[in-house]
């Protein structure tokens, strides 16, 4: 489809710049130029990353928050993945430190892998709970080779600390699915302590094929007793990294969802924990609101929460993609992505911008309203490695379709775009295209949601390098990855109906 462009940013007009000016053999491109041109740029991302923190070796599998009663800020707990991994001994646990959910601090490496041999040769999700001077970390323990494991391919072990800095591991202490539960599925321990002052831990299993939360209870964090099955998982669906809490009068279950058709975080809720099982009792399926409790997009995966007391945010991985390629297949970890958790009156959740984050990118230039119809769009200038625009849109009818583009220059024939989708007259859906290619990439979409009856979209899209985080009247969030976003232009388009654009406001790093 064609587009017309209704308002440029200035055009370098000292040199004729192609996309041969990013070759060796074109001629030296300044600050300046790049500033005042339009053309297309390849940009290579840091070998580490700020906001949406990557380490500088590896990759962030698996994040599991825990906020820190002692030092009062939040250790983010992770699977470290170095691509390539070792055969059969890989993702130890490394960690980050944070005040805010928006700057880091690596800790390193924390629980390595045990040897080739052992039942923690590879290691998988967990949780941290802190008690009387010690910090536990219960998590996975996967045996690439079963057959020197007793046939357990999975089970639950624990390591402590006085420090948060030197673990040590509890060899003693195993827990498995013995003749109940699976021994190949049995992973992702989250750990709380309950209102009968009991701890519980939550594991996720199968019982006779079917997916469940198994629970079990201690009073010492050390001695485990099997209290039969949590709560069901629904049809054959199975709920990896659960993370349990209560916020105000609601119950919560948080969990991503592993089948193919939907890989994404979702969430359950009730008053009670009973209501809260009854949520998915016998397959029922009672969802807590109209997105079926859709937290993210495919773009957000392991998503887990910790809470100040004040405020709870969650952290998850936004995929890397095979050979960096905007359209290519999602890779297993990438990039440490923050939300903060909103809770609204009527117990449901949805995603928002992380305070702090605005914070560091607050130098913002204020642009002129515009309006857009049918096949226009408006291209602005080069955007900086961090950036954070906002901007609201008002439709004229719910038929009206717009989004926004980028890693684009003038002289782009293709451009990725993220474009909020009139599924029908009162549900919307965001999808991510590849413009001028093949269009519509599989496996990138968001959810569907009410379309606001005012037909007002107030956005807030945070960039960091190639990873992206939108949110929409901070009821829906959508998290993907564009390769070439930094340094290059962007776009907001009208693709039908008519949009008038205000509040537009760019702050970059």
């Amino acid at each position: 489809m064609k587009y017309n462009m209704i308002i440029s940013i200035p055009v370098f007009a000292a040199a004729m710049l192609s996309v041969a000016a990013c070759s060796n053999d074109g001629p030296v491109i300044t600050d300046k130029d790049l500033a005042n041109s339009q053309v297309y740029l390849d940009t290579d991302e840091g070998m580490s990353q700020k906001i949406y923190y990557k380490p500088y070796v590896g990759y962030v599998g698996d994040p599991m928050p825990f906020f820190d009663p002692v030092a009062k800020d939040f250790k983010v707990m992770y699977l470290q993945d170095y691509r390539p991994n070792q055969a059969l001994t890989y993702h130890p646990i490394w960690g980050v430190v944070t005040s805010d959910a928006a700057s880091y601090e690596s800790l390193g490496e924390l629980i390595p892998c045990g040897s080739a041999t052992e039942l923690d040769a590879a290691i998988g999700t967990g949780s941290t709970i802190y008690n009387d001077g010690t910090y536990y970390t219960f998590y996975t323990a996967h045996s690439p080779n079963p057959a020197t494991t007793s046939g357990i391919n999975e089970a639950v072990m624990l390591a402590t600390s006085k420090d948060f800095k030197t673990w040590t591991k509890n060899r003693e202490l195993l827990i498995t699915g013995g003749n109940t539960y699976s021994n190949s599925d049995f992973r992702d321990p989250f750990v709380f302590k309950g209102e009968d002052n009991k701890f519980h831990m939550l594991v996720s299993t199968r019982l006779n094929g079917k997916g469940v939360l198994a629970e079990y209870t201690s009073d010492n964090l050390l001695d485990w007793t099997s209290a039969g099955v949590f709560m069901t998982m629904m049809w054959d669906r199975f709920y990896e990294c659960p993370d349990l809490f209560k916020m105000g009068d609601w119950w919560y279950l948080v969990y991503s969802e592993q089948h193919d058709a939907i890989r994404r975080v979702q969430y359950f809720k009730g008053r009670t924990l009973d209501e809260l099982k009854a949520c998915t009792a016998n397959d029922a399926g009672l969802w807590p609101d109209s997105k079926e409790g859709f937290l993210d997009s495919r773009g957000l995966y392991a998503g887990k929460t910790a809470s100040d007391g004040t405020d709870r945010y969650i952290w998850g991985w936004c995929a890397t993609r095979a050979g960096s390629s905007n359209i290519g297949n999602a890779d297993w970890a990438g990039n440490l992505v923050a939300h903060r958790l909103i809770q609204h009156e009527d117990g449901t959740l949805s995603l928002g911008e992380v305070p702090a984050i605005a914070k560091l990118l607050a130098q913002e230039k204020a642009e002129s309203d515009f309006t857009l119809s049918e096949n226009q769009y408006k291209l602005f200038s080069r955007l900086g490695t961090e950036n954070r625009i906002s901007f609201v849109v008002k439709t004229s009818s719910p038929w009206d379709k717009f989004g926004v583009s980028f890693a684009r220059g003038n002289d782009s024939e293709k451009f990725y775009s993220i474009i909020m989708n009139p599924e029908n007259e009162s549900v919307r859906k965001i999808n991510y295209e590849e413009e001028g290619g093949i269009g519509f990439v599989q496996n990138t979409d968001g959810y569907n949601f009410n379309t606001p009856m005012d037909g007002v979209y107030n956005i807030t899209i945070i960039t960091d390098n190639s990873v992206m985080t939108m949110y929409v009247n901070e009821t829906v969030a959508y998290t993907t990855r564009v390769y070439g976003t930094a340094r290059n232009c962007w776009s907001i388009n009208c693709y039908s109906g008519n949009i008038e654009v205000s509040n537009l406001k760019i702050a970059k790093n």
